[in-house]
């Protein structure tokens, strides 16, 4: 009998071996644009900047088109981006600059170090502002090789209203300076050539790449290969710029002879810097940019391109966010998760939605949009309730050619202040205020329907959904500690 039962199971072990999925472990290539706009790009609708590259990444992969980052903000998102955590919760909120002493958490995993725990060789080549200190610097949280800048380009003589309290900015090449105040226009050029280098040099072995471009965020430049080239102005010089570096990267792999095995995405890192005017990107028909918790500040472009494994030419509606990347790279690996991975995180794992299977779904009942401290919506499904809070709008007359709307009429004691009304002075915008409104993006992606009156079961649900994230992450609207926030780290003076 237990001979039987041994030839009966054997066959069912066999059968069970070959067919366990393998596990997944792809080369990694992540390309952030700057300050982008959800509507710069062909294939989300622009009418004007050509891109080409991106198109057709687009119609070899898939194009998502309900993607959101945790914050409209830089260094806030990407810590998400970095962490798979609510910035909040991580203690990371705003952009950090050149007189920052915070940074990321030395005891934060971040996506870098899981892809070196792995044996990846990794690279990220533009702007890390995750922190400006010695102890926050990129290869001190899992990369290899660094070139790029610590935090914003108008951190710099080129910032339109602070220039003169500016110091020079520093051009990193690994843990060393190379140079001070480089040639903002071939920024993008360069990047490109060290990712093209970085690929071609680890063809034979897995690598992450992140290419955080520098552009176009203000202020814009590009090289004179497309300076001047499109119809259109400065601004789609720049993004279509970014848009052949896209197809460089593309090229790169493909000729390396490891596009089969390489998953490419492209997305921005927050909506347009919408006071900056013909410097500044479309996010329409979404609601307002940059610095918001609308629409036009969260969702941005995010498309996806793994031959063989990700289904081409597919548009999806489904919801996630920059914060699921993370959990579904460790969800990928050979290896049980490191044990640092312990600490909770926010984000999914979207492994479905990535690969196109079946009917996949949005992972999350509910997503918090935060604005600083400020827990200012909350989204389930089509429907966002917005709690009553204050937000930056342009002026009337946007700024041009680099500088904001208002410009003119800033004063030295108003662009110290502090606070959104700080922000709104140092950036050419004003002042407005949100009330309580519920909206359904489905019908109304511009957010401008108020249809909590005919929907009050709705907006009761969703008050419900956003408390246990006012409590945990704190919300400085209702005065509300956190009580599962994490510390940022400090260096000393």
């Amino acid at each position: 009998m237990r001979l039987l039962f041994l030839s009966l199971l054997i066959p069912c072990l066999s059968l069970a071996q070959e067919t366990a999925p393998a596990p997944l472990k792809p080369n990694v290539i992540l390309i952030v644009a700057d300050d982008l706009g959800y509507s710069d790009i062909g294939c989300y609708g622009s009418k004007t900047i050509r891109t080409p590259h991106l198109d057709r990444m687009a119609a070899e992969g898939v194009r998502f088109t309900s993607f959101t980052v945790a914050q409209a903000v830089c260094s806030a998102s990407r810590a998400a981006l970095m962490t798979g955590c609510y910035p909040n919760r991580v203690g990371m909120q705003g952009a950090l600059n050149h007189t920052s002493l915070e940074g990321i958490h030395p005891d934060e995993f971040l996506m870098p170090e899981l892809f070196k725990q792995r044996g990846y060789a990794t690279a990220i080549h533009g702007k890390w502002h995750l922190g400006t200190a010695d102890m926050f610097h990129p290869m001190k949280h899992g990369f290899d090789e660094f070139w790029g800048i610590p935090y914003s380009n108008d951190n710099s003589k080129y910032h339109p209203s602070l220039a003169a309290e500016m110091p020079p900015l520093p051009l990193y090449d690994n843990e060393k300076v190379s140079k001070t105040d480089p040639d903002q226009s071939l920024f993008t050029r360069h990047i490109t050539e060290k990712s093209v280098s970085f690929i071609r040099r680890n063809e034979k072995k897995p690598f992450f790449l992140y290419v955080p471009h520098i552009m176009p965020h203000v202020p814009i430049f590009a090289s004179e290969r497309f300076k001047g080239k499109s119809p259109h102005g400065l601004y789609a010089d720049v993004v279509e710029e970014l848009d052949w570096s896209v197809g460089m990267i593309l090229a790169a792999v493909e000729q390396a002879g490891v596009a089969d095995n390489t998953l490419v995405i492209f997305m921005s890192d927050n909506g347009p810097f919408l006071s900056y005017g013909n410097h500044a990107g479309v996010a329409a028909p979404l609601r307002e940019g940059k610095l918001t918790s609308y629409d036009g500040g969260v969702r941005v472009p995010f498309i996806v391109r793994w031959p063989g494994k990700v289904l081409a030419g597919k548009v999806n509606d489904e919801l996630f966010t920059a914060m699921d990347l993370m959990p579904t790279f460790m969800a990928w690996g050979e290896d049980a998760e490191p044990a640092t991975s312990t600490k909770t995180l926010d984000g999914k794992d979207v492994s479905d939605l990535l690969l196109g299977k079946g009917d996949a779904k949005s992972p999350h009942e509910a997503i918090a949009v935060y604005a600083g401290a400020e827990l200012q919506a909350i989204r389930t499904g089509e429907w966002k309730l917005h709690f009553a809070h204050p937000y930056i709008t342009p002026h009337e007359t946007p700024g041009r050619d680099g500088k904001p709307a208002n410009w003119e009429n800033m004063k030295p004691a108003a662009i110290t202040q502090s606070g959104i009304e700080g922000i709104a002075t140092r950036h050419g915008y004003k002042v407005a205020q949100q009330p309580v409104a519920l909206y359904n993006l489905k019908e109304d992606l511009s957010e401008s329907n108020d249809v909590s009156a005919a929907h009050p079961d709705v907006v009761e649900r969703l008050q419900t959904l956003a408390e246990p994230f006012r409590q945990k992450l704190g919300d400085k609207l209702t005065e509300t500690t956190g009580t599962e926030v994490r510390p940022l780290g400090r260096a000393e003076k």
